[in-house]
């Protein structure tokens, strides 16, 4: 029987791979250049996690939560006071900051620093339909910035700044920073009442998943993509009515943008799909996409700590983003093939047990202190050996022949001019880390 991929994942091959180092390598620079620090969090959590963070009325709950599997609660506290049921749910992550503000609260980050300046680098899941950069296991660059007392409009410039910088420096050409603000919790429960009145007027103008998200969660109306849907949220909402506190804090962020010479639009209309945001969002398109041309965003998260478990009277602030990986590839047209590159590839004119092992005793050597080499462990002729170095993009090719192998010699020849030299062959560690 054979067998393929699974439907919405796809194989990342050898030959993309450096593609993808690539990318990474340059993340973690960046990020700890702004002193950010990587955790790693396990990839699936308690179901209760994201239903708690996410929102039960989030599109990622109710329709992308791929829950794994099950287990008896260990112990009562586990279990709701008011529920008979032991099972503890478990899912595949759908994003990162639930996991980090776990874990933050978990390990107590802040008795140890005032400010926790975190990144990952990982796959997320969601059972949503396959698209083209927008897989069931997909991966993301996320950053997050968490701490009592941590609501800074500089701290909110220095995220979106360092959004930009790793998208520009990922090689996207004319990122588009889109922010916008939803004010306080008390803020967002009056927006949500005010756009319920204003789209129940007219709620028949709104395409059926619209008129769904109108009762589960009528903010995810002004992210439809649909044209009659549109057309009513540009007529209706010109500004999102947040108090004069909130719009103070919004206009200081705006400021610190303009200071550090970051280009913005503001968007009324932004206000992402996950519950736990307040106050600054953004988000950052990308050309080359089509319709979804998102390739990173994010938002302030203030509240969420409390929701988790965190201490009210420590006034948690706490900002982030997720930049997701396949789309940056595609935006920037990494994403076809590359070679592998190797710096050397032995190649043995004798099939000999003894010429065998002295190549492999060579090989071996210069493995060890970090030189790139390759050979046949079978008995090929000379002419797919010289084939297979090519293949492999070789740089040189380390020829031994019975004449070598009799005067303690190799032959290297160098792959691009075809110049050869013959040379000891205790030096050939010295000769190729001169060339290299």
């Amino acid at each position: 029987m054979k067998f393929s991929v699974p439907r919405g994942t796809s194989d990342i091959l050898p030959d993309a791979v450096p593609h993808w180092e690539e990318l990474e390598s340059k993340a973690r620079k960046i990020c700890k250049s702004y002193g950010y620090r990587e955790i790693r969090t396990p990839v699936y959590e308690e179901t209760g996690l994201f239903q708690r963070s996410l929102g039960q009325t989030s599109d990622v709950v109710n329709k992308q939560l791929l829950q794994v599997f099950s287990s008896p609660a260990k112990d009562l506290s586990q279990v709701s006071a008011n529920s008979e049921n032991t099972v503890v749910g478990y899912s595949l992550r759908p994003e990162g900051t639930a996991a980090v503000v776990r874990s933050y609260l978990e390990n107590s980050f802040d008795k140890n620093e005032p400010l926790s300046k975190l990144f990952y680098i990982g796959p997320m899941f969601r059972g949503e339909r396959p698209q083209k950069g927008r897989l069931r296991q997909f991966h993301q660059i996320g950053v997050e910035a968490i701490g009592p007392n941590s609501i800074s409009a500089f701290l909110d410039a220095e995220i979106i700044a360092l959004a930009m910088h790793l998208l520009k420096n990922f090689g996207i050409k004319n990122p588009k920073l889109k922010i916008n603000s939803l004010g306080s919790k008390e803020d967002k429960a009056n927006i949500s009442e005010w756009l319920r009145k204003e789209f129940a007027k007219h709620k028949k103008d709104l395409c059926e998943e619209c008129q769904n998200r109108f009762e589960r969660n009528v903010f995810r109306v002004l992210d439809c993509k649909s044209e009659s849907c549109r057309r009513l949220v540009n007529k209706i909402v010109k500004e999102l009515p947040i108090s004069g506190e909130s719009r103070s804090y919004f206009d200081a962020v705006q400021h610190c943008l303009k200071a550090i010479g970051i280009d913005f639009e503001v968007s009324p209309h932004l206000v992402r799909g996950l519950d736990y945001y307040t106050y600054t969002v953004f988000e950052i398109t990308a050309e080359g996409l089509g319709s979804q041309d998102a390739v990173g965003a994010g938002g302030r998260y203030d509240r969420l700590l409390d929701d988790l478990g965190g201490d009210e009277k420590a006034n948690f602030g706490a900002i982030g983003f997720a930049l997701g990986i396949e789309r940056i590839l595609l935006a920037t047209s990494l994403t076809q093939e590359t070679s592998t590159v190797l710096d050397a590839c032995m190649v043995v004119l004798n099939s000999g047990y003894e010429f065998q092992k002295e190549a492999f005793k060579i090989v071996d050597r210069l493995r060890k202190v970090g030189i790139s080499v390759d050979m046949s462990y079978t008995d090929r002729p000379v002419k797919s050996q010289f084939s297979r170095a090519n293949k492999l993009n070789a740089r040189f090719a380390l020829i031994l022949g019975e004449d070598e192998f009799d005067k303690g010699k190799i032959s290297i020849k160098n792959m691009k001019t075809s110049h050869q030299e013959l040379v000891d062959r205790e030096t050939v560690l010295d000769y190729l880390r001169k060339v290299l």
